[in-house]
């Protein structure tokens, strides 16, 4: 009886969220409840949902800060150098131009937000493409990749649910996983560079009468900028961004986020820890008044409850599932179907399997409602449940890639972008999951998880 409940729970928490009948939140605090009245536990309700809130707490405190922190960090134009830097490296080789784009995604998505990510990258770099002819979809594309690597960072939207839902720790999934971030980290340079070489094949350096690109007529190189905040570059089609007034500033807030990023990878502290004080220092220095700190929390307020707002309500769902003991019997029926020869395999057959699923999956769905039942169902194999949650990230980091349309950002993208979802995801799928292939062999060179 408790598997089917668990089951039927997760039944229609996909197919609730997947239809948008009701919004991820309102389904995982409301249907656990349901389910938990239903199996006679409403005595124990109370304290089943505050063990799950409870379990939850540090990962929803981390996250918040992390998002108030970079939120702050590109406010102040800490990235700014880097895209002046690499919008001068590149010039006009659609080349460099393709391999700048991932190098400059990486950079600027250390902050977990996919959409302040693409903001940043495309308005950088649109008019650059649209100069020298170079396909928007190479952009979406390459900038794909570089999002979808880095969002498996701890406060990154897969790592961060796959944590909740499996009440682990980032010593747990991230940190035996970052080598085969690496890993992914070099492919993405090393495809960018091929598909930057097709495109610099498809256009050449020389135009059909035989002149370089970069010696286009002083009237092209002073093009009108097609972003507000940019001034006039030092080439065609290259953006300058403006100085920042206070370069003492931006030394500080690179080596308090070059320390904090150590610190983290280091594990000195606990993480949510380590980002409430660098938060707290960042804001001290950055903006010294009251009333400049109030205003800085009133903008990014939102962005922090609606992250947040959904950790905690998985804490509910997770909650529930957990000590009522659905989880065990759903895992308990699921090793049942599954053959003994693959319950050993299940870490490598989720990392392969994941990537896709994605695709059909939200991101909400898929960790709130299948990675519980496999991580159990892994236990039940002798694997431990931090495995499963490693090769997830490896697969499910599509979500930040982004390919799925069940996926906000995604629209973000191809709409700055001006692109057809259809055609981007023709044009990187091979290339995402590549990216995937490349992670999963280095998590078992290294051995985030077995074969």
């Amino acid at each position: 009886m408790l598997a089917a409940l668990g089951y039927t729970t997760i039944g229609l928490f996909l197919l609730l969220t997947m239809t948008k009948r009701v919004s991820v939140l309102v389904a995982l605090v409301l249907l656990p409840v349901l389910a938990a009245l239903a199996g006679g536990f409403g005595d124990e309700l109370g304290d089943l949902i505050l063990e799950g809130l409870t379990t939850v707490a540090p990962t929803g405190i981390m996250i918040a800060f992390a998002v108030l922190y970079f939120s702050l960090m590109v406010d102040a134009g800490l990235f700014d150098p880097l895209i002046r830097g690499i919008l001068r490296v590149v010039r006009n080789d659609p080349l460099r131009i393709t391999v700048g784009t991932a190098v400059l995604t990486m950079c600027v998505a250390l902050d977990g937000d996919g959409a302040s990510t693409f903001l940043i990258t495309v308005s950088a770099l649109l008019p650059v493409y649209k100069r020298l002819g170079m396909s928007p979809l190479v952009l979406s594309g390459v900038v794909c990749l570089g999002a979808g690597v880095m969002n498996m960072i701890p406060w990154g939207g897969p790592t961060v649910r796959a944590m909740a839902a499996l009440k682990l720790e980032s010593s747990e999934v991230f940190t035996p996983v970052l080598p085969a971030m690496g890993f992914g980290i070099a492919w993405v340079l090393v495809a960018s560079y091929l598909i930057g070489r097709r495109e610099r094949r498809r256009l050449g350096m020389l135009d059909s009468q035989g002149h370089d690109r970069t010696e286009d007529d002083a009237e092209d190189r002073r093009e009108p900028d097609a972003h507000p905040a940019a001034g006039v570059g030092d080439g065609p089609g290259t953006l300058r961004v403006p100085a920042p007034a206070r370069p003492w500033l931006t030394v500080f807030n690179l080596v308090l986020t070059i320390a904090l990023v150590v610190c983290l990878i280091l594990e000195v502290m606990p993480l949510p820890v380590l980002f409430v004080l660098g938060f707290a220092i960042a804001m001290l220095v950055n903006h010294p008044t009251w009333e400049q700190q109030q205003a800085l929390l009133d903008k990014h307020a939102k962005s922090v409850v609606l992250v947040t707002t959904m950790i905690f309500a998985a804490g509910v769902l997770t909650g529930v599932l957990t000590g009522t003991k659905m989880i065990d019997s759903m895992a308990e029926a699921l090793v049942g179907v599954i053959p003994d020869a693959l319950g050993g395999h299940l870490p490598v057959l989720v990392a392969l399997t994941s990537m896709p699923l994605s695709l059909v999956f939200t991101p909400d769905a898929y960790y709130f409602g299948v990675l519980p039942v496999l991580g159990q169902t892994a236990d039940g194999f002798g694997v431990p449940p931090a495995e499963v949650a490693r090769a997830a990230i490896l697969g499910q980091m599509t979500t930040g890639f982004p390919l799925s349309p069940l996926t906000a950002s995604t629209f973000i993208l191809v709409g700055m972008s001006g692109v057809q979802l259809g055609e981007h995801q023709r044009f990187i799928f091979r290339w995402a999951f590549a990216t995937t292939l490349v992670m999963t062999v280095g998590a078992l060179i290294t051995g985030a998880f077995s074969l």
